[in-house]
């Protein structure tokens, strides 16, 4: 998660000189007095500062714009393992597959809880949910009910799978884009509607139609809430500013925004309850209402447990597969010649008739696009934050426990000593010298491990694959005639995000 870029955008923000209120420098002031008041001595034998901390702020200043890139310029000068302050608090970072891989995979329990994040923590329920949820009995029960109530509803490979409804909405999407008959477009809004309708059936049985005003309203606000955190991330590093008249502005939209979207599983949840099928459940709203009944696989669940967990889902199942796949038709559109290499392969195995799951181990260049678009542009390069469940020794040094934990996955899929020129864009580094593809290379986690691995990542990779397949076998992407190149920079907030830009899809 992109917390620090927040931060850092906010402190330079509000200490712009131009725009300094004596409301905003009173408000500093106070905040250096009560760091020096409650300023903790740094404890055991942390790993070492970078260069850049200043009073109160730390390195907030410091990580600038695109904290992964400053993160991983960090790691050439103090290695793989060093500390950042965020205000008055001090966060471990890890970089490099050897030391993420130690605290994802190998001990992945002793980094497996999450740290306090005010406005975070506010939007997820404080730790009801599962996302936000400290390392315990009660988030490993909600976590397994979950995946195994994802599973019973489809998020598998073979009998009962969800496959076929992925496909048809496939064909919808490709259905809606030849509309536009080759002229520009914006393809964000569609990409959205189609991705939601996967995991909004599956939490709560809806399909929206694309122009259905109920979606729109509530892709909104999911855009507002991200938006929003990302200018108010300063409350989290400084919650009593949360009381500031101004500065509290952010705080208070987040929260107007995130119930709207509450409103929305709260009735979803009441239509449910009434129309409870107790012997075929249909979604997983259904059999959460189930296990509140028998509370038999998840103690004391309550419905605000059961809301903010089908929110995760929303938010996790839409946000992410619409920005990789963004990011994955983008960067088609500014490399024809990777581009026909995949319409030639689709066309040889699939045919004329819709790509399906079987079709995948049959198209590894089309495969190895995703991988690259994975790892050249990460929508996650910092994930969620994690924290430590125990005291823990890190490449010799103390970290305590409770210490929040950055894992910069920026520096695993950018490293030149398993990427060569990683700033290229190359899907033949995924494929081996049969042609094959590399499933698990090195140095290479776009969806996290461990206990915190990413809850939805089969699910995911079944509609990357069969959402591009669907849209390369069907168009040729092109830059509308005129148009300035597409930006590849990016939007840093809670994922990576591609400016916006237009696109011409071609019938084929």
């Amino acid at each position: 998660m992109a917390v620090t870029v927040w931060i850092a955008e906010s402190a330079q923000d509000i200490l712009q000189i131009s725009g300094l209120t004596l409301q905003t420098f009173l408000v500093f002031c106070l905040a250096f007095l009560l760091a020096c008041f409650f300023l903790k001595r740094r404890p055991g034998d942390l790993p070492p500062y970078p260069a850049g901390r200043v009073p109160v702020l730390g390195h907030l200043l410091a990580l600038g714009r695109e904290p992964p890139q400053q993160l991983t310029a960090w790691r050439r000068q103090y290695g793989d393992v060093f500390t950042v302050r965020m205000g008055m608090e001090d966060v471990v970072v890890l970089n490099g597959h050897a030391a993420v891989k130690d605290a994802l995979v190998d001990r992945s329990e002793l980094f497996a809880s999450r740290p306090p994040n005010y406005l975070f923590d506010a939007v997820t329920g404080f730790g009801k949910d599962i996302v936000s949820a400290r390392w315990g009995t009660e988030f490993r029960q909600r976590r397994r009910f979950a995946t195994t109530a994802l599973k019973n509803l489809g998020m598998k490979v073979g009998t009962g799978s969800i496959e076929e409804k992925i496909r048809e909405e496939a064909g919808c999407l490709r259905n809606r884009i030849a509309e536009y008959q080759g002229k520009p477009f914006d393809v964000s809004n569609d990409l959205g509607v189609a991705v939601a309708n996967v995991i909004c059936g599956m939490t709560f049985g809806t399909r929206y139609d694309y122009e259905d005003e109920t979606f729109r309203e509530l892709s909104e606000a999911i855009a507002n809430v991200i938006a929003e955190l990302g200018a108010g991330q300063i409350i989290s590093v400084f919650p009593l500013l949360r009381f500031v008249p101004g500065i509290n502005r952010v705080c208070k939209e987040v929260m107007k925004q995130n119930s709207k979207i509450q409103r929305v599983l709260w009735d979803e949840i009441a239509r449910h309850r009434e129309n409870l099928d107790r012997e075929n459940p249909r979604d997983f709203l259904d059999a959460c209402l189930l296990e509140l009944e028998l509370q038999g696989k998840v103690d004391g669940l309550t419905e605000e447990n059961v809301m903010y967990m089908a929110q995760n889902l929303f938010f996790a199942g839409t946000e992410t597969s619409t920005n990789t796949l963004l990011w994955s038709l983008l960067y088609m559109t500014l490399n024809p010649d990777i581009q026909k290499k995949v319409h030639e392969e689709i066309d040889a195995v699939v045919g004329e008739g819709l790509p399906a799951l079987s079709h995948r181990s049959q198209l590894p260049y089309v495969n190895a696009c995703l991988l690259e678009v994975m790892r050249i542009r990460h929508i996650a390069p910092l994930i969620i934050p994690h924290a430590t469940t125990e005291a823990v020794k890190v490449q010799g040094y103390d970290i305590p426990e409770g210490t929040q934990v950055l894992l910069n996955l920026y520096s695993l899929h950018t490293d030149p000593a398993y990427w060569p020129d990683p700033d290229r864009f190359d899907p033949g580094r995924f494929l081996d010298a049969e042609g094959n593809v590399i499933n698990k290379p090195e140095s290479f986690m776009p969806f996290g491990g461990g206990r915190r691995v990413c809850l939805g990542e089969q699910l995911a990779r079944m509609e990357l694959f069969l959402f591009f397949s669907t849209l390369l076998q069907s168009f040729t992407f092109r830059t509308p005639e005129g148009a300035p190149t597409p930006c590849l920079d990016g939007v840093f907030r809670l994922t990576l995000t591609p400016h916006p830009f237009m696109l011409c899809a071609i019938p084929r």
